[in-house]
């Protein structure tokens, strides 16, 4: 589940003028030439720890598949992929496989509705499970957030993370788009965490909303 619209540290939400004014013809055109449908926002069992279902807008998503993070021979996690949309345009854009987590019973159903019919529908695979419980495979190397759930869950989902790279040596990268102050604040302070990157998308969109950005982490060995 993606975040609300609220900018507060309770939801992790995107408010901005630019939002409403984003190209709906452009969403649309994109779920049709990828023949999915992953519009409109669902909070029907959002709450204080798992937040509404919002889609990454796609000029966001194409803006990351053109940076080259990205490539065929690597496999993205989703966390709280709705859906779908992040797995299916990034297997679309860059070759990669994708596999979406998500909680949401009924939401998870559309995400595998879509599966069926989508052009990149081979190279992803969606799991119906709570983050905190889901074990990392071993062959994820890139991880991607849009502020699905609580400072809670995401301590204990970054301690999975941690796990599988001590089984299985290898160089992860995770994006973190539109993130909160808290989130980067926690961020900031995981020792195993190595700050990469950021990707201003401040352009994008209307009044300059310092949050329209992904941040990009590597996890490495602690000290």
């Amino acid at each position: 589940m993606k975040a609300g619209l609220r900018s507060d540290s309770k939801t992790k939400g995107r408010q901005k003028q630019g939002f409403a004014q984003r190209s709906e013809r452009s969403e649309t055109t994109w779920d049709t030439l990828l023949r999915i449908k992953t519009g409109g926002r669902d909070d029907s069992r959002a709450d204080q720890f798992r937040y509404p279902y919002e889609p990454t807008p796609y000029s966001v998503l194409q803006r990351l598949a053109d940076t080259g993070y990205i490539r065929k021979g690597n496999t993205l996690l989703d966390y709280g992929c709705g859906k779908g949309r992040v797995d299916f345009f990034l297997s679309s854009q860059t070759r990669c496989r994708s596999v979406g987590i998500e909680y949401d019973e009924r939401i998870y159903e559309k995400a595998v509705e879509n599966q069926k019919t989508a052009v990149s529908g081979e190279r992803t695979a969606f799991a119906l499970a709570s983050a905190e419980q889901f074990p990392v495979p071993e062959y994820v190397d890139r991880i991607y957030f849009f502020n699905p759930f609580s400072m809670e869950i995401l301590r204990t989902v970054m301690g999975r993370i941690r796990k599988s790279y001590y089984e299985a040596p290898r160089r992860i990268l995770l994006f973190f788009y539109y993130p909160s102050d808290e989130y980067v604040s926690f961020l900031m302070t995981v020792e195993e965490l190595v700050f990469m990157d950021e990707i201003d998308c401040r352009d994008l969109f209307s009044g300059d909303d310092p949050r329209e950005r992904i941040i990009i982490f590597e996890q490495k060995c602690g000290d």
